[in-house]
Order: C-alpha cells, then sequence, then structure tokens
C-alpha cells in the first residue's frame, strides 16, 4: 500500500497531461478498467495455479512476468515522453496554490469516502446475517469490480460530453447502496454490490477527472497527492465510525453512510460556482 501510495499521485498527474487532448474522462477511465481487470486476473492466476496443483511459489512467479512488463513499458514511455507536462503545452493556470474550487472537491471527495463502506464490513455483514451465503459473497464483490471497471470507462466517455452533471448522477445513484447491501438479500444484495462497485470505480476515475484542470502542471502530483490523503483519512474515520455504528444499529449507520455521500452533491456545486 505504501509503494501504490508513492506511484500514484504522479501516475495521475501523468495520465492528466495525456488526457489533455484525449478527454481526461476517457483517460481515467481507461486506467480505471485496466486496473479492474487486473486486480481481477491476479487473484484468478493464483487461483488457478493452486487448483492445478500449483504452489504460491509458481503464482507469484507467473505475477512477476506481469511486474517485468511493467517496469519496461514504464522505461519505454519515459524515453518516449521524457517530459509529460509537455502533453499540456500552452495550457496555463493564472492561480497561485491551489483555488477555492480544489477545495471544494476535496470537501466533495472526503464526504464520499467517508460515507463509502469498505467491502470488509459488507462482507462481514453478509456472512453475520446470512443475507448472502459464503461461496457467492467473493463472486458479488467480482461482479461489483466487473461492472465497476466497466462503469469507469463508460462515465469517464460521458464526462468529456457532458461534464460535472454526469459525475453528480453517479455519485447521487451509487449512494444508496448502503440500504440495499445491509437491508436487501440476495438479488436485492447484488444490486446494491453493483452500485457499490459504479460508486467505487467513479472515485478513481471521475474525481480525478475533474481536478486535474484545476491544478498548475508545476504543483499537479502535488495537488493529487494532499487530494488521495484527505481521501485516505476521510475513509479511514468514516469506516471507523461505521464499525462501531454497526454494532449498534444498523439503520443508523444506513443513514449515515447516505447523508454524507450526498452532502457530496452539494459540495460538488459550491466547487462549480467557486471555478
Amino acid at each position: 500500500r505504501t509503494g501504490r501510495a508513492i506511484r500514484k499521485p504522479s501516475t495521475d498527474a501523468m495520465l492528466s497531461f495525456a488526457g489533455h487532448k484525449l478527454g481526461r474522462g476517457w483517460v481515467f477511465g481507461l486506467n480505471e478498467a485496466f486496473d479492474q481487470a487486473g486486480a481481477t486476473l491476479g487473484p484468478l492466476i493464483i487461483s488457478l495455479v493452486l487448483f492445478r496443483h500449483g504452489s504460491y511459489r509458481t503464482g507469484f512467479a507467473l505475477l512477476l512476468v506481469s511486474a517485468l512488463l511493467t517496469i519496461a513499458i514504464v522505461f519505454a514511455a519515459s524515453k518516449l515522453f521524457p517530459n509529460p507536462r509537455e502533453l499540456e503545452a500552452g495550457h496555463t493556470l493564472e492561480t497561485k496554490g491551489f483555488s477555492r474550487s480544489y477545495w471544494f472537491y476535496l470537501v466533495a471527495g472526503a464526504f464520499i469516502a467517508a460515507g463509502f463502506a469498505d467491502f470488509s464490513l459488507i462482507a462481514y455483514h453478509f456472512q453475520r446475517s446470512g443475507s448472502v451465503v459464503g461461496p457467492v459473497i467473493p463472486i458479488y464483490y467480482a461482479v461489483a469490480m466487473a461492472l465497476g471497471g466497466v462503469g469507469a470507462l463508460v462515465f469517464g466517455k460521458w464526462f468529456d460530453k457532458a461534464g460535472l452533471s454526469i459525475l453528480i448522477a453517479v455519485f447521487f445513484v451509487s449512494a444508496f447502496f448502503a440500504p440495499l447491501v445491509f437491508f436487501g438479500r440476495s438479488w436485492v444484495a447484488l444490486c446494491g454490490m453493483i452500485l457499490w462497485g459504479i460508486g467505487m470505480g467513479a472515485q478513481n476515475s471521475l474525481l480525478k477527472s475533474v481536478i486535474a484542470p484545476l491544478l498548475r502542471r508545476d504543483v499537479r502530483a502535488t495537488g493529487f497527492g494532499l487530494f488521495d490523503t484527505g481521501f485516505g483519512v476521510a475513509w479511514f474515520l468514516g469506516s471507523w465510525v461505521m464499525g462501531i455504528l454497526y454494532e449498534k444499529s444498523i439503520l443508523i449507520l444506513v443513514i449515515f453512510s447516505v447523508i454524507l455521500q450526498l452532502l457530496s452533491l452539494l459540495a460538488f456545486v459550491f466547487a462549480k460556482r467557486a471555478e
């Protein structure tokens, strides 16, 4: 996780430069789709190796191939595009530091993070309540992540055409995953997981797409890093609170989750007005 935290802001900055002409929503959405595909294939490869009477050593050796290919591609990209900022030549911002709209978007992201239940809590609820049988829980998760990746791609393309309205619509719909997963059973819970997956995909694509134009090229990686820090702290605090609420009242937990995510929509509106 530390390695991911170190490389993520730089990766987001380079993607934003590449997306200047291609469309940032599309670029971030495509990246999220590939990310979800890799996150799905990795465990499947390990499972297949173990199923075929292999060992973890063999499985990790196969994953090493993917890691080496990644390093090779990054090395090639560094030779082809030694200065990614040049992909956004001619685009300058006159603001110093970070704009008011950026801070509003950070607040919106914090609201979403704090109200977004982690899958570990959802899976625990499924198992404890019996609303979803144990062997099916990983399948629900896989479906959610797969649709989240596809959704990130589609919504990213729409974002490039319609702008903030798509972002608001997606987060409004995904905000209602909580009552479905915590009160529903079987297919209702699956619908909730689909909304959860869509929200997860949107967090990693649409949020970055909307703040990228607000950041100067020389501070863009810093801006993404600061955003991720605020998002991560809010996620931790929200998860902690929801863990406590789960033992007290699931109804209050659901209300807490939905209200915080809906508050993000208000912050989005203020951010747009501040631009």
